[in-house]
């Protein structure tokens, strides 16, 4: 077009807007007939997820809303004014429908921006404003870290009923072409649906359109985070039955772990709403920890046997049956080699003794009966009687500290065999626990 002809296009846009809005009042609802109601069809393009706060339950998403509806006094022939069809003039000449959302949970209750609506010359109204909203959302965090939850976001008008306003929805579901992919969520849809309601303070019937936005969770930061290293460390627990009982360490080791899993606990903690559905990781964290305390009590009583005394009673039948042959030979606990003798053995060797000092001569003496520097022999018995005495007292000390050593060896192996069997026992439910846990998830 040439400028002239443009400037007459322009001209006559002024002139339509002056010659539509010199009677037009933007208060009242746009219909020739007012016992009729309006249609309005409502129509939500979801653009960005921008937060979902589990502990306030309040979902902040970013969309844009379109509302079309027919307007009766702003109509014109488009052939009177040069074949203009529409025209875009800002939203607050023309009247709106108090379409809100019903579940805002934001304090300052921001509506929609102010954008201009286009107009067509049949009068059709098409507002299409942006907006930032915060909904709240019931949460669900039973499964968490590997969770889905159903956010509801509800439109309707505020003070016109149904036999006003007829509220609908223009598709089945949101529009998702121009989303924009979260880290966190995954959004598997948002279908739509009509509603028609008659709340308990008026008997006129209400009608709201609802989009359900499915969410899940993408688990795999929380799974680094949160879940592997609680597995590993769960799985140092039951090596604490594996360490010596004389290094000193085995009680320290469960205690440190413990209380790294109660600092994991408390990051959890943090970010869950104060409910009673306790996470799925929170219910694995509260088992290990369970298991954790058990396997430190545990430790301590097995360090209470190892550490037997020579004064403790010899170990029961029952318990060298069961655990000294059956639970060794299950655990694979094998000795060394034995450090005590056989008591012939240890009788020999005292004969042995007995009799290089049996016959009492000096050196140089000469046979039975004959006289040297000591007394006779037949004087000597005395002598040998205490020196027997002696030798008795010393095979008898003997005796007891090979009892004793033998008596807290077997305290000590009881120990040990316990330590092997209660481990490969918190292994099997470290790994039952983490396989129960990833097939509650799935």
């Amino acid at each position: 077009l040439s400028p002239g002809c443009r400037g007459a296009q322009g001209r006559l846009a002024y002139k339509l807007l002056h010659d539509l809005f010199a009677n037009y009042s933007s208060a009242l609802r746009p219909v020739e007939d007012t016992d009729r109601a309006l249609n309005v069809t409502l129509q939500v393009t979801l653009s960005q997820i921008i937060d979902m706060d589990e502990r306030n339950q309040v979902l902040t998403s970013y969309l844009w809303v379109r509302q079309t509806w027919l307007d009766a006094h702003l109509t014109w022939d488009k052939d009177e004014y040069g074949g203009i069809d529409s025209i875009r003039i800002p939203s607050s000449y023309v009247w709106r429908p108090d379409i809100i959302l019903y579940n805002n949970a934001d304090e300052h209750f921001g509506g929609s921006m102010e954008t201009n609506v286009v107009l067509r010359s049949d009068g059709h109204i098409m507002w299409d404003s942006p907006a930032i909203t915060k909904s709240s959302c019931k949460v669900d965090v039973s499964y968490f870290p590997f969770d889905g939850q159903r956010c509801r976001l509800t439109f309707g008008s505020w003070t016109y009923n149904g036999n006003q306003i007829d509220l609908r929805n223009q598709l089945d579901t949101a529009d998702l072409t121009d989303f924009v992919e979260n880290v966190e969520w995954e959004v598997l849809g948002m279908p739509a649906t009509r509603n028609v309601i008659t709340y308990g303070c008026c008997s006129e019937p209400y009608p709201d359109v609802t989009y359900t936005l499915l969410l899940r969770r993408r688990a795999s930061f929380y799974v680094f985070n949160l879940l592997l290293p609680c597995i590993m460390v769960s799985f140092l627990a039951p090596l604490g039955f594996y360490l010596p009982a004389d290094s000193g360490e085995k009680v320290s080791l469960g205690v440190t772990v413990l209380l790294a899993l109660t600092v994991f606990q408390l990051l959890v903690a943090e970010s869950m709403p104060p409910s009673e559905s306790v996470p799925l990781i929170g219910k694995y964290y509260i088992a290990t920890m369970t298991m954790i305390t058990a396997s430190t009590a545990l430790t301590i009583f097995i360090m209470n046997v190892h550490h037997c005394g020579p004064g403790a009673r010899p170990v029961p039948p029952w318990a060298r049956r069961l655990i000294l042959h059956h639970m060794a030979r299950l655990c694979c606990v094998y000795e060394v080699g034995e450090s005590c003798k056989s008591p012939q053995r240890a009788l020999g060797g005292r004969a042995g003794v007995g009799d290089a000092g049996g016959p009492g001569e000096s050196p140089g003496e000469g046979p039975v009966g004959t006289e040297g520097r000591g007394c006779p022999w037949d004087h000597c018995l005395c002598h040998h009687d205490a020196l027997l005495s002696n030798v008795g007292y010393i095979a008898g000390c003997f005796r007891r500290h090979r009892a004793n050593q033998r008596r807290t060896g077997e305290w000590k192996k009881v120990a040990k065999v316990m330590d092997r069997f209660f481990m490969w026992v918190f292994f099997l439910m470290v790994f039952l626990m983490s396989v129960l846990v990833l097939g509650n998830a799935a």
